[in-house]
C-alpha cells in the first residue's frame, strides 16, 4: 500500500533556530521538541530528564480521597482485599503491582481475574461469586468496572463494597461503588487523562502510601511493571506515562524480579537492552498469551512469585501459549482475508465487518489490527457462538471508533472501549443491520484524506548530519511511543552501495552513501520493493528512523527504512 509522505512545514523558523540557540542544539532537534509542544529551555531539560518527582499529586484524580481512605481502612483493619483486573497485559500487570504493593504494606489480598471466554471483559456475576467464596469485604478493580452497574449493585447487595479503578470512557452515569477513579469521568479535572489501567492503580498505590505515612519510593520496586503495561496498551507516551516507561525501563534492564527475569530469558532477551518496541513485540505477546488462549492468572503467579523454579516453569508455558496463538492467529487471519476478498472484491468499502462461527475470541483483536495494517480500514471481527457475537474492533487515524459504535449502541448487548479499540457483544441476527449502519458512518466521517495511509516526516536531511551528538540527541526523546514516535526522516539521492539483498522473512538489508557517510539500512517486509534500488546509482529517496544496532556486543548506527522512492 502506497503511502502518502507528509513532510511537517507547521512551524515558525525563528521559534525553531532560537530554541536551538538557548539548548545550543541543531534546528531539527528543535523542531522536533516544538511539534511535541516544548517552547522553552526549561520544559525541555523537564522533558529530555524526566523523573517520578515529576508526577502529578494523586488526590487531583476525582474519588481518589474516598478511595484510599476506604482501603486505608481495609489494610488497617486486616479485611480481606479482593484486586479484580483485566486478562490483557494492562490488567495483568495492574494486578500483579498493587497485589505485590499491597503485600508489602501488610495487606490480607487476593486477585481475581475473569477467563476470557466464559466471562468475558469486565465484572462477571462468576467474579461476584468468588468474592464471596473468599469472604471479601472490599474489592479493588483495575484495568476494568466504569461499565459494571449491576455487578456492583450485586457485590453490594452481599455486603461487598467496591472501589473502581480504570481508564476507559464512562457511561452516561458513573457506577454506584464506594468510589470511583478514572481520569476520563467527565466531573474529573485531573491534569493528564490519558492514563493506562496500571497508570491509575499506580496513582491508587502513591495515594494509599501519604495516608499511611510511609515513604512512597517503595515503588519503585515495582515500577517495571508500571512500564510493561503502560507500554503495552499503546496509550499516549506523553507526560506521566512517559514518565512512568522512562523509570520503568531503567528497572526492567536491571530487574529484580524473578518471573520478569525467567520471562525474558525464554524470549531470548538476556543481554540485550529493553526498550518500548521489546516490550510491546515481545514480551507484551507472551503475558497476553496466557490470557487469549485460557487462565490469565498464571501470568500474576509469574510477575509475583518470588520462586525461581516456578518461574521458570511458567514462562516455559508463556512461550507455549503464545506459540499457540501465533497459529490461531495466523488461521484466522488468512480466513478473515478470504472472506474480504469474497465480499468485497477489488472494490474496499469505508469499512471492514466480518464475521464467522467458531473464530477464537482471543485472537479477533490481534486479527482486526492485522487487517487495519492490510485494508487501512477501520474493521470488526465477530466470532459467533450460539448466535451471539463477540466482536473486537480496530481503527485508523483521525476515525473515532467509540463515538462511531456509540451510534449503534442500540443494536449491542454491551460494548466500550476508546478512540482506536473497542469490544463488542451483539445478537447474530443483528450484525447485518450493524454492517448496513456503520459502513454509512465510516462512508460519512471517512474522507478521501483520512483513508489514505500516511507517513509523517519531521524533515528533510542529509546523511552528514547524523553524527555523534545528533544521534545521542535523538535518544534522549525516548521512550518512543503514540504521540512521541521515533523521528522520521527523508534523504533524497542516495547512492546505494554494493548489491542489495533479501534477508530472513521478505526484508530488504542494502548500504547506502551521501556525503562521504555510509548506513547499513533495514526495510522491514519491503523485499517487493527490490526493485527499486539500482547498485551505484544515486536515485533513491527513502523515509526512515534512526537506530542504534547491538551485535555480538558491538554498537552501530542503523537506518530503519519506513518507505522507498
Amino acid at each position: 500500500m502506497d503511502l502518502r509522505w507528509v513532510i511537517e512545514n507547521d512551524l515558525n523558523k525563528e521559534d525553531a533556530y532560537s530554541l536551538a540557540a538557548q539548548l545550543n542544539v541543531p534546528h531539527i532537534i528543535a523542531q522536533i521538541l516544538l511539534r511535541r509542544g516544548i517552547s522553552d529551555a526549561a520544559s525541555a531539560r523537564k522533558f529530555f530528564k524526566p523523573s517520578l518527582e515529576q508526577l502529578y499529586d494523586p488526590f487531583l484524580l476525582r474519588g481518589m480521597s474516598e478511595a484510599v481512605e476506604r482501603l486505608r481502612r481495609a489494610v488497617l483493619g486486616n479485611e480481606e482485599i479482593l484486586i479484580y483486573g483485566d486478562y490483557d497485559v494492562d490488567g495483568i500487570t495492574s494486578v500483579s503491582f498493587l497485589y505485590l504493593l499491597l503485600k508489602e504494606v501488610g495487606a490480607n489480598v487476593s486477585y481475581y481475574i475473569p477467563d476470557r471466554q466464559i466471562e468475558g471483559y469486565g465484572l462477571s456475576d462468576q467474579g461476584i461469586e468468588i468474592a464471596k467464596s473468599r469472604n471479601v469485604d472490599l474489592i479493588v478493580t483495575v484495568d476494568c468496572g466504569i461499565t459494571g452497574h449491576k455487578e456492583i449493585e450485586q457485590a453490594q447487595t452481599a455486603g461487598i463494597d467496591v472501589i473502581v479503578t480504570d481508564h476507559h470512557e464512562p457511561g452516561p452515569t458513573s457506577p454506584n461503588a464506594v468510589a470511583v477513579v478514572d481520569p476520563k469521568r467527565r466531573d474529573c479535572d485531573y491534569p493528564f487523562k490519558q492514563l493506562a489501567g496500571v497508570g491509575v492503580a499506580y496513582k491508587l498505590a502513591q495515594g494509599l502510601l501519604t495516608r499511611l505515612g510511609i515513604d512512597d519510593s517503595i515503588l519503585e520496586n515495582y515500577i517495571e511493571l508500571v512500564a510493561i503495561g503502560t507500554s503495552a496498551d499503546i496509550v499516549p507516551l506523553v507526560e506521566e506515562n512517559r514518565i512512568f516507561v522512562k523509570a520503568g525501563l531503567a528497572a526492567l534492564n536491571n530487574s529484580e524480579n524473578v518471573g520478569l527475569k525467567s520471562l525474558i530469558k525464554a524470549a531470548g532477551l538476556s543481554g540485550r537492552e529493553i526498550g518500548t518496541g521489546q516490550i510491546v513485540f515481545i514480551i507484551a505477546p507472551r503475558i497476553n498469551a496466557v490470557g487469549r488462549m485460557g487462565d490469565a492468572q498464571r501470568a500474576v503467579k509469574l510477575l509475583t512469585t518470588d520462586d525461581e523454579k516456578e518461574a521458570e516453569r511458567i514462562a516455559y508455558v508463556l512461550e507455549r501459549e503464545n506459540q499457540h496463538r501465533k497459529n490461531v492467529d495466523e488461521d484466522a487471519f488468512h480466513e478473515a482475508i478470504q472472506q474480504a476478498d469474497r465480499l468485497f472484491g477489488g472494490k474496499m468499502p469505508s469499512s471492514i465487518i466480518l464475521h464467522k462461527e467458531g473464530w477464537h475470541t482471543g485472537v479477533i483483536g490481534i486479527v482486526a489490527s492485522r487487517m487495519v495494517e492490510k485494508y487501512y480500514r477501520p474493521t470488526i471481527l465477530i466470532s459467533i457462538e450460539d448466535g451471539v457475537g463477540k466482536g473486537s474492533a480496530r481503527s485508523i487515524p483521525g476515525f473515532d471508533l467509540y463515538e462511531s459504535l456509540k451510534q449503534c449502541e442500540d443494536l449491542f448487548l454491551g460494548f466500550g472501549g476508546h478512540k482506536y479499540a473497542a469490544g463488542l457483544s451483539i445478537e447474530a441476527e443483528k450484525i447485518d443491520e450493524l454492517k448496513q449502519r456503520f459502513e454509512e458512518i465510516a462512508a460519512r466521517e471517512l474522507t478521501p484524506e483520512l483513508s489514505a495511509p500516511k507517513l509523517n516526516i519531521e524533515s528533510e536531511i542529509r546523511l552528514g548530519m547524523i553524527d555523534d551528538k545528533f544521534i545521542k540527541l535523538l535518544k534522549m526523546f525516548a521512550p518512543f511511543g503514540p504521540q512521541n514516535m521515533r523521528p522520521v526522516f527523508v534523504s533524497r539521492n542516495l547512492q546505494i552501495v554494493g548489491s542489495p539483498s533479501i534477508v530472513g522473512k521478505n526484508h530488504l538489508k542494502f548500504k547506502v552513501r551521501q556525503d562521504g557517510k555510509v548506513f547499513d539500512v533495514i526495510a522491514f517486509n519491503m523485499g517487493d520493493l527490490l526493485y527499486r534500488l539500482t547498485p551505484g546509482e544515486s536515485d533513491l529517496d527513502m523515509a526512515y528512523v534512526i537506530e542504534e544496532n547491538v551485535f555480538m556486543g558491538r554498537r552501530s548506527i542503523q537506518l530503519r527504512a519506513k518507505d522507498l522512492r
